[in-house]
């Protein structure tokens, strides 16, 4: 909350505990330990901007009713210097506190001094966080999934920055184990199709059939012609995988810029075989009694730490398993300093990550420090119905599809409307439209028409200066001051939004504050006759304007002047 709120807060609470010194000093009320109780906003700005359920709390220890002891404490109540105007009884004994006009001049002269700046706090007091997030398999295009995690991992690492964290964006790049030997093996038979026909191999049901493997091996005969067909399997696999996978890395790489995510890290699997770190991540689960061996392989007693059955480390192969590389990732991470990590999963990975957990435990690592949010799925909607294919390629929408389909705005938007735990339909049709139905445009238009509102001033000759105190006490309109306690709100659903690990949050409150600005751009002549006025309700203007660009800012969505 700004921090005319927070004294405010404080305010009120000093308030409550003198003015029962008070009473007790004069006999009004017996001496007794005051318990806890708490100060809040009501959810009806009718009944006061903070209220406190101290009479009810205090019950029972003074022998009293609540609207007796609420009365007595109202008596003794001194709010000179204060923020509080006025303090009234309500119900049943709630004492409800009313701000001084001083209380909105402040919140809005905060908002002008901080600028860009307003909405960040010390929350995280630097603690260093790191955000995994999208680390799609690179053996082929990212799909929706990855685009709902792309938005909400940036937003959240984003939303954790403002909050006071120092944050890491890392994606995890899978360039190692199986899925890399299916990938080798899935060039090789195209790449021998091309060159010898398709009747010379087939392709492996259990092979990646996606067209865009024919792409890579077709890319791969053109610039190194067919005389690798006649090479060792192995050299010609590993030949294709060296050309292939860096042209993959490379491509999500671009689409995910184009996305506009930059990542701080990529960080690759492949790493932790060729440094010893899985092996040594082994050896340590070994020394604490958490392997065994059975049937040739190395099996961890993840049964041990809770879960259904053990799991294998080392196949009897010799070669890691995917868990295994993993317990040495996340231990990497730890190593590397960071007091908390957050990985963003599908909700498919639901199971494993009490596995993930405790393996840190079983490990010697806090698995507290490690938390996943898991997000559902999507559905692409559009004509109201289920969208599966891209009309463009004719096959299953990637997000290269997405972003060719939809604004960038729009995509980042969507995909942060709803809460990560909560299926949702990104409908195409809307996301495309230029309206106050879609809600990005909501909160474009808002940041738009304040600027024609200046681009107005400016063109009649005025010259936008903050309004001083006494102007800024015209604010008077209910729909001004409700604009004012809104804007006094954002910081503190910043930090709510970083602790429940949920940007949506801050989605919801700039598209309620763009709702709450037009109420008031209806109600309320921003440009007239009266300057001193026009001067106040300019800089409310200008507030409001400067949030919704430090959310859109933010979220790296565009904040137009004007909408085409």
């Amino acid at each position: 909350m700004s921090a005319a709120s927070v004294k405010f807060r404080t305010q009120a609470k000093e308030t409550i505990i003198a003015a029962f010194g008070a009473a007790f000093e004069d006999g009004s009320l017996a001496k007794a330990d005051i318990p806890d109780f708490n100060i809040e906003v009501p959810a009806d700005s009718s009944h006061g901007d903070l209220s406190t359920n101290a009479e009810m709390m205090c019950a029972r220890a003074f022998k009293l009713a609540p609207v007796k002891i609420a009365s007595i404490i109202i008596d003794h109540a001194k709010t000179d210097g204060t923020y509080i105007d006025r303090i009234e009884t309500a119900g049943p004994g709630f004492i409800n506190f009313y701000p001084t006009a001083q209380y909105f001049c402040d919140i809005v002269s905060e908002v002008v001094e901080k600028g860009g700046e307003y909405g960040r706090s010390d929350h995280g007091k630097g603690k260093r966080v790191m955000v995994e997030f999208v680390s799609a398999n690179p053996t082929g295009p990212m799909h929706m999934g990855n685009a709902r995690g792309g938005a909400l991992g940036d937003c959240l690492a984003a939303v954790m920055d403002a909050a006071g964290y120092e944050v890491s964006r890392e994606f995890y790049i899978n360039d190692a184990g199986n899925q890399i030997e299916k990938f080798a093996l899935s060039l090789d038979v195209r790449y021998l199709q091309l060159v010898k026909g398709e009747d010379f191999i087939e392709i492996p049901e259990d092979a990646y059939h996606g067209a865009d493997i024919i792409d890579r091996a077709q890319e791969f005969l053109s610039e190194n012609g067919a005389e690798w067909a006649d090479k060792p399997e192995a050299e010609r696999r590993k030949a294709l995988v060296d050309f292939a996978l860096p042209k993959n890395i490379a491509r999500m790489q671009s689409d995910l810029l184009k996305y506009r995510i930059e990542y701080d890290v990529w960080f690759r699997e492949s790493a932790l075989h060729n440094d010893g770190s899985v092996k040594e991540a082994i050896e340590l689960l070994s020394s604490k009694g958490m392997t065994y061996e059975k049937d040739g392989a190395i099996w961890y007693k993840a049964t041990d730490r809770g879960a259904e059955k053990d799991e294998v480390l080392i196949r009897a192969n010799g070669n890691p398993t995917y868990f295994a590389a993993d317990i040495a990732y996340h231990i990497d991470k730890f190593k590397r300093g960071f007091d908390l990590c957050i990985n963003v999963w599908g909700a498919d990975h639901h199971g494993h990550v009490a596995r993930m957990k405790g393996a840190l435990d079983a490990a010697g690592y806090d698995g507290e420090k490690l938390e996943v949010v898991l997000m559902q799925l999507v559905n692409l909607v559009q004509d109201g119905k289920p969208v599966k294919m891209s009309k463009r390629t004719g096959k299953a929408i990637q997000l290269a599809d997405l972003l060719d389909e939809v604004p960038v705005d729009a995509a980042r938007f969507f995909f942060n409307l709803r809460e990560s735990t909560t299926q949702m339909d990104f409908d195409l049709d809307l996301a495309v439209k230029q309206d106050s139905e879609n809600p990005v445009y909501y909160v474009q238009y808002a940041h738009a028409r304040i600027c024609s509102i200046f681009r107005k001033y400016a063109e009649q000759g005025g010259n936008f200066v903050p309004a001083d105190i006494e102007q800024l006490m015209l604010l008077t309109a209910p729909e001004e001051l409700e604009l004012i306690r809104y804007l006094s709100a954002y910081d503190s659903e910043i930090i709510a939004a970083s602790d429940s690990r949920e940007p949506s949050r801050i989605t919801r409150y700039v598209m309620e504050l763009a709702a709450k600005y037009h109420k008031f751009y209806n109600a309320c002549w921003v440009i007239g006759e009266d300057e001193a006025l026009t001067r106040a309700r300019l800089t409310l203007c200008h507030c409001t304007k400067q949030v919704i660009a430090n959310v859109l800012d933010m979220f790296r969505i565009n904040a137009p002047e004007q909408m085409i």
